[in-house]
């Protein structure tokens, strides 16, 4: 008993569960097939057994539309009592749908999650969270060892320079340097160009200048952000890259299957490598930067939320709780994600070598770009990047776009005083 409790959190110290009526709860996620998917199925499967009276339906929800799908529920009061919610300014644009966890998760269990920052208003941890983070992610470069090896290549890139070159030797040697794709990602059927992007612009600007791209203190067009996607064009145009950039949906097979050296995804397909590729997987920070990359994307980029229109808010808390645990962290782990619990392991050797590169190697933690940015501006980038990599259209042209979306903001959304703190 006392094990158990340990393992089950605050919200489980007063002893086992009461025989009153089963309460069932719905916990929509968009997480398609990915790992993530695993992990909230177990954590589900787990929290039922500590708590006989309580049942959680879990329903996937496609993930091109899960947005507007939790929104029009919420505004109907037939939505979910838990859902799956990105961080940044993603919970910040639904913060009106959502319930804070300041006060209703004990905040000892709180203090164990990393990165809440990113889950609060004015992105201040004290004043609370809307998430309750689900892991630990990377946006990070997958590579091939035996393919780097039969190429001469004896260590990853670090920058613009020494990944050209290192991509010329590779096809000099019959192989493809690169491949993208949309991957196995359920949020569009598209290739996806925020983890490229978040790279290139921490090889443009320090993390305390980011905040300019939000307020526009730096441009959207400015000549460091114009070269850096000229240089990431520079690789589709060489032949670096899969010609099909906008419309392969198998470059993740293509990569497990040694069709080319490396790609940029992101941790929830970790496990997917290690099982299919084992020790000939390794990760790489995308080296998108003139001099050394010294930055990598580290952040609790989703978990879950309380709907407000639940009628089981207790209960929700409840599990929310769980998840502070190191039973939850165990089960994280074991579907091969980080857990994003203060002190925990990653068994997953890849994962780990995606920790070390800021416990060890001391690379500056960044968030993702894609949950950091105005909505709006994200969408007006996703219709113009990929084709910037594609060759079809100019990185001016582009960055204009997303520059033109930035002034017809309203004021309130241009306002970087949340990154104060």
């Amino acid at each position: 008993m006392a094990a158990t409790l340990v393992l089950a959190g605050t919200f489980y110290a007063s002893g086992p569960a009461s025989a009153s009526a089963t309460t069932t709860l719905t916990l929509w996620q968009n997480y398609g097939t990915e790992q993530n998917a695993v992990a909230t199925t177990n954590l589900v499967k787990a929290f039922e057994k500590l708590n006989p009276t309580i049942k959680i339906n879990v329903v996937a929800q496609p993930g091109t539309s899960y947005f507007q799908l939790l929104q029009s529920s919420a505004i109907s009061g037939k939505g979910p009592d838990l859902a799956v919610m990105w961080t940044g300014v993603y919970d910040l644009k639904y913060a009106s749908n959502l319930v804070n966890l300041k006060g209703n998760v004990p905040a000892a269990d709180l203090s164990k999650m990393e990165g809440l920052q990113w889950e609060a208003p004015n992105f201040n941890a004290s004043k609370g969270a809307y998430v309750l983070p689900l892991e630990t992610q990377f946006y990070i470069g997958f590579y091939n060892k035996k393919l780097f090896a039969k190429a001469g290549i004896k260590s990853v890139p670090t920058d613009w320079a020494q990944l050209l070159a290192d991509c010329k030797l590779l096809k000099k040697s019959g192989i493809q340097p690169i491949v993208y794709g949309n991957g196995g990602q359920a949020i569009s059927t598209a290739f996806y160009p925020w983890y490229d992007m978040s790279y290139l612009m921490i090889g443009a600007h320090s993390l305390t200048s980011w905040k300019g791209l939000y307020d526009g203190s730096i441009p959207w067009t400015s000549s460091a952000n114009v070269t850096q996607l000229k240089n990431w064009a520079a690789l589709q145009k060489a032949g670096y890259t899969n010609p099909d950039v906008l419309t392969n949906t198998a470059n993740i097979t293509q990569f497990e299957k040694g069709k080319a050296a490396m790609m940029v995804d992101g941790t929830w397909d970790t496990a997917q490598y290690t099982k299919t590729m084992g020790t000939n997987v390794a990760a790489f920070v995308p080296p998108y930067s003139v001099t050394p990359i010294n930055g990598v994307v580290e952040y609790p980029g989703d978990g879950f939320s309380v709907m407000k229109s639940s009628k089981y808010q207790k209960d929700d808390f409840k599990f929310l709780d769980f998840l502070t645990t190191v039973q939850a962290g165990n089960i994280i782990n074991a579907a091969g994600l980080i857990p994003d619990i203060a002190g925990m392991k990653t068994t997953n050797p890849v994962n780990q070598e995606m920790l070390n590169f800021v416990a060890v190697q001391h690379m500056t933690p960044y968030p993702m770009m894609d949950n950091y940015v105005q909505v709006n501006i994200g969408n007006a980038a996703d219709s113009e990047l990929p084709s910037v990599l594609a060759g079809q259209t100019t990185p001016l042209a582009a960055l204009q776009n997303m520059a033109t979306a930035w002034k017809q903001l309203p004021a309130s959304l241009k306002s970087s005083t949340k990154f104060s703190g």
